[in-house]
């Protein structure tokens, strides 16, 4: 053995001894925790860093799961390769043995988790701690075994780790050749060290004490992995406790760099977790919300951790948001241009902009002329060149991203990939030259690729977006078209796709040709999913085409998708259509939001809250998504219902820990990925830009601020909203408002209903405005109370 390990490692044995104890548990006090369900033990969670996550269930089994790559989503990951399948420990007590594999309990922590485990029989509990370093490719799990008894229990403690060094999605597109796991052990430096036999990838792992006894083992999971362990006789006082701690790191690069980051963990780790524990604080702090609502003042906070999650950085490639987690963790188009927004408004603005710099590189790269990429492996292939609507979101999201840092450099760097994206938009999407795009969208319905309501959408705002960076880098010509073109989409979206007969904006504008299979395929889905209301209303629809043929291409309401609703979220929707749209959006939801396709309701609006039942095949069938309702509730508070929005939050915050504690699934309650991305979306842009009305113009040093509260929220404050070189709070009761800055350059806006405020006894000037007043001061404060009356 000890020549083999000399023939495959070289260089590696010198030993460096055995690391003191750092106590998780002491180190994360005062952290917040939230305890999962039990009935939800059997089902996934994760733990990230920066490099490298875990993905196990939260029973503390690792079993095999996930479709994308089937069966191997879970485990530990560091992208592009995955490291292990999973770990097991096996507690021996006389002539029982106990693997540590059904828990009692799962706590979850932004900065790590806990499994317990309580083992009656034997007088014993046991506590697993996992820890992701941020810092290095590397993990800890920390055991803390308690002997309850009055007597000394001996025992044996052994710990398995099952490799499976592997490639990501799509390695075989980057010459990416997975070989049979080898692993060695050496007893100078008590490392497991493992290593596919073809590629350089490694692993490497040890526990703080030294092994009495070390093996290889057969692996429990498909795969060329293999199987290693680590024993321990353990000798433990009456009521005392034992702590051992694993550490595990790899590399997809060399052993050298994989025992690198192993030694960085088992040195650092107590620095490392007093460093994350301070950044997940200061990412609490941020855009800090206080409502008497204490559930969705929660589920605000840790949809900030959720977003700190999904960062993935691989360093060859980039780093940037993943969309979601466990079967999406790598990087989109369309999941960033929502999420980044979001992200933007709650503070964490590295993930923004090393976002953006990855999407426009990798897109420029691989389309060259503006398009943006839709879907990328952390390998680097590119499965997805870009869908429609990923170009014009990508413009709108570099104009809001513009409207917090106020970097002019910032829009000139990315202002060309947007005009060379419309450019090919128009000239090369739009083969009868009505302004409106052809191809797919955000619904990846086979066949529906024609005209789209979401892509007309995005495309109008886009142009008006590009319009305005046209103007900050004084593009006057420029201005003057992308302007003509938005008002033009504008008219066009409020006549061209408003059906008056469903009270909605249509799905898309086709010819009946396609509309006929569109709807035949409907009717096969509404049948299968027992939907004779849909199956009649699609059935009535064809015969009506039939009857009445169009030689032009025409607007079709058919699935009453989510997107017909985006003509509202943008606010481009005239108003009395968007009154009777929303009112119809009503009827296509659930105690949980809305339907992703509308047809696949029940006829009455569900009352069920129920977890999803998805197909046996990986579908959104059915779903309602945490996207549409976050949509919905931007779009109610854009035509000034913000107790209607508020309703819509609230159903979302309804699947927050329903599954895994402390995340929001992305299919609600329960289905799908067990963290996603855009959800910051739908919880930052109402709050902080809406129902608080912050609105920033960081170029100018000015901050609008415009509250729009529902009736539930008083009182209610946002600290911390940072922009610029400044960071505003608001503190809003039913009798006044109050707006602090930290940078007394900056200007403040604040516009209320008028004749409801009155000048307050400072040096704020008041000037009336129409339906508002608006005040502006140079001072730090502002402080506006209802009149008295009389």
């Amino acid at each position: 053995m000890k020549e083999f390990f000399l023939m495959l490692f070289p260089g590696i044995l010198a030993f460096t001894g055995f690391a003191q104890t750092k106590n998780i548990p002491e180190l994360i006090k005062g952290a917040p925790s939230i305890e999962g369900k039990t009935e939800y033990l059997n089902s996934p969670f994760v733990e990230a860093g920066d490099r490298l996550y875990v993905v196990g269930h939260q029973d503390g089994s690792f079993p095999e799961l996930g479709w994308h790559i089937p069966g191997e989503m879970g485990g530990v990951w560091n992208h592009p390769i995955k490291l292990f399948d999973g770990f097991e420990t096996e507690i021996i007590v006389g002539k029982d043995t106990i693997i540590l594999n059904r828990a009692d309990a799962f706590i979850n922590y932004p900065i790590a988790s806990q499994h317990k485990f309580k083992l009656e029989k034997q007088n014993l509990s046991v506590d697993r701690w996992q820890f992701v370093s941020d810092k290095s490719q590397s993990l800890a799990i920390q055991l803390v075994l308690i002997n309850h008894s009055g007597d000394q229990q001996e025992l044996q403690l052994i710990f398995k780790a099952f490799s499976d060094l592997r490639p990501t999605w799509l390695g075989e597109k980057t010459d990416m050749v997975d070989g049979p796991d080898k692993a060695a052990f050496n007893a100078n430096t008590g490392y497991w060290v493992i290593k596919d036999s073809i590629s350089p990838w490694s692993a490497n792992y040890r526990a703080e004490k030294e092994a009495d006894f070390n093996k290889i083992i057969p692996s429990e999971y498909k795969g060329m992995g293999t199987g290693t362990l680590l024993g321990y006789n353990l000798s433990i006082p009456p009521n005392q406790k034992e702590v051992i701690t694993f550490y595990l790191a790899g590399s997809y690069n060399s052993v050298s760099e994989s025992i690198e980051n192993f030694r960085n963990i088992e040195k650092n780790l107590e620095k490392e977790i007093i460093v994350k524990k301070e950044k997940y604080q200061k990412l609490a702090s941020k855009s800090k919300l206080t409502i008497e609502d204490k559930e969705l003042q929660q589920t605000f906070e840790w949809l900030k951790y959720n977003s700190a999650w999904l960062v993935q950085e691989v360093p060859e490639i980039g780093t940037g948001i993943t969309a979601g987690i466990p079967d999406y963790p790598w990087w989109f188009g369309v999941d960033s241009e929502y999420a980044l927004k979001g992200y933007m408004a709650v503070g964490q603005k590295e993930a923004v902009y090393k976002t953006i710099k990855l999407l426009d590189s990798v897109s420029m790269a691989v389309n060259g002329n503006g398009k943006i990429i839709h879907e990328m492996s952390t390998n680097g292939a590119v499965f997805n060149k870009g869908n429609i609507n990923e170009t014009p979101q990508f413009a709108s999201l570099i104009w809001e991203v513009y409207k917090w840092n106020g970097n002019r450099e910032f829009l000139k760097e990315y202002f060309p990939t947007i005009k060379k994206g419309l450019k090919w938009l128009l000239e090369e999407n739009d083969k009868n030259n009505n302004l409106f795009p052809d191809g797919f969208g955000m619904m990846e319905i086979h066949g529906l690729d024609s005209e789209m309501i979401d892509v007309a959408v995005y495309t109008q705002r886009a142009f008006e977006d590009a319009a305005r960076i046209a103007a900050e880098l004084d593009q006057k010509e420029i201005y003057k078209k992308y302007t003509e073109i938005a008002s033009q989409l504008k008219n066009k979206i409020n006549s061209e796709f408003w059906s008056a007969e469903f009270g909605s904006y249509a799905d898309f504008i086709g010819t009946d040709e396609q509309a006929i299979r569109l709807i035949e395929d409907a009717i096969v889905r509404a049948d299968t999913l027992n939907k004779p209301w849909s199956v009649k209303e699609l059935k009535d629809k064809k015969k009506y085409i039939l009857n009445n043929p169009s030689r032009e291409e025409r607007p079709f309401v058919l699935h009453h998708n989510w997107v017909v609703n985006t003509p509202m979220e943008m606010k481009i929707a005239d108003p009395e259509k968007a009154k009777i749209a929303l009112k119809t959006a009503e009827k296509f939801t659930n105690p949980f939001g809305v339907f992703v396709t509308g047809i696949d309701r029940d006829e009455q609006v569900s009352k069920d809250e129920a977890s999803f039942k998805g197909s046996k095949s990986f579908s959104y069938t059915g779903a309602v998504m945490t996207l549409p309702t976050g949509v919905q509730v931007i779009a109610e508070n854009n035509y000034g219902n913000p107790d209607k929005a508020l309703d819509y939050l609230q159903r979302m915050s309804r699947s927050f820990s329903y599954a895994f504690p402390g995340s929001m699934y992305e299919v609600s309650p329960d289905y799908g990925m067990i963290t996603q991305a855009w959800n910051i979306y739908s919880f930052a842009i109402p709050v902080v830009q809406q129902f608080f009305g912050v609105q920033p113009m960081t170029s100018e040093k000015l901050v609008t601020i415009k509250p729009q509260m529902p009736a539930e929220w008083n009182p209610a404050s946002l600290e911390n909203v940072e922009m610029g070189d400044n960071e505003i709070s608001v503190y809003h009761t039913g009798s006044s408002v109050k707006v602090t800055k930290t940078n007394p350059d900056w200007k403040i806006k604040l516009i209320m209903p008028k004749a409801s405020y009155h000048e307050p006894e400072s040096n704020i000037q008041l000037q009336e405005d129409g339906e508002s007043f608006i005040f502006s001061t140079s001072a730090n404060e502002m402080e506006i109370r209802k009149k008295l009356s009389n």
